[in-house]
């Protein structure tokens, strides 16, 4: 039987095996799993009856069935499939075949300055005042700007502790800097319904995951019950982390997920 394995075929396997692995790990990001299990399940199901056992009625009311619910689940996981695409199109690679062609028409982006950032969460954490500062990286984040109260300051330690002074209208809602602004305040951003978080993390850490699905920015979260400062990168959350560590996280391009 191996004889009539051809490369092809070999490709072919690695290639389904690659996309079942990334949706299983979108899957298991957002959530839903469950959903995933079971969608395996009814393809399992498919596969046995229309091409092991040939059962032409089951068969053919199974393939109906799959071709609709090829639709059905396009919608139920419109979120999931755009922040894959998402992901896959912010691939570093990518990236770099962008720059090759195209490098003399690319704008440049100038590098935040984080130190009033990390003055600013270090003097907030010790207060205990709560806070979600945005960091931009190179994609846009213009839908949530959009939800919240445009700026457009200078990036400043005092604005952003007045910002999320705990009795400021803004002080609930995400900040997001771009470049060497305070584009907008009072941000409304995505939350992760990942049920694998510690119960301990509260709605701004929620938030900081949620929008790292779907962009590369960079998110600080300030604790207001622990006082504790943390960043989150790609649906991972560096916990506890000292200024120092903030400083450093923030100047690097690419961050090591463990």
């Amino acid at each position: 039987m191996l004889e009539y394995i051809s490369i092809k075929d070999i490709v072919d396997i690695i290639l389904v095996a690659i996309l079942l692995f990334y949706t299983y790990r979108l899957m298991k990001a957002s959530g839903t799993m469950n959903v995933f299990i079971g969608v395996l399940t009814i393809i399992g199901i498919w596969l046995l009856v229309s091409q092991v056992l040939g059962m032409k009625l089951l068969g053919s009311i199974l393939d109906k069935l799959v071709s609709v619910g090829v639709i059905a689940l396009v919608i139920l996981f419109q979120d999931e499939i755009r922040r894959f695409l998402v992901n896959l199109g912010s691939h570093k690679h990518w990236k770099y075949l962008i720059r090759l062609f195209f490098s003399n028409n690319e704008t440049k982006i100038e590098p935040t300055p984080v130190m009033p950032i990390v003055i600013a969460c270090r003097n907030m954490a010790k207060s205990k005042t709560g806070a979600l500062i945005v960091v931009a990286g190179e994609m846009s984040l213009n839908i949530y700007e959009k939800t919240g109260e445009r700026i457009n300051a200078e990036l400043g330690t005092r604005l952003i502790e007045n910002i999320f002074f705990k009795n400021s209208p803004l002080h609930d809602g995400a900040l997001i800097v771009v470049n060497d602004k305070i584009v907008s305040a009072g941000c409304i951003l995505p939350v992760s319904h990942d049920t694998q978080l510690p119960k301990e993390l509260g709605l701004r850490h929620r938030a900081a995951l949620g929008i790292t699905l779907e962009t590369d920015a960079k998110v600080i979260v300030v604790s207001e019950e622990k006082g504790s400062i943390s960043l989150a990168y790609k649906n991972h959350l560096f916990r506890n982390i000292s200024t120092e560590k903030l400083e450093a996280y923030l100047t690097q391009n690419e961050l090591e997920i463990p």
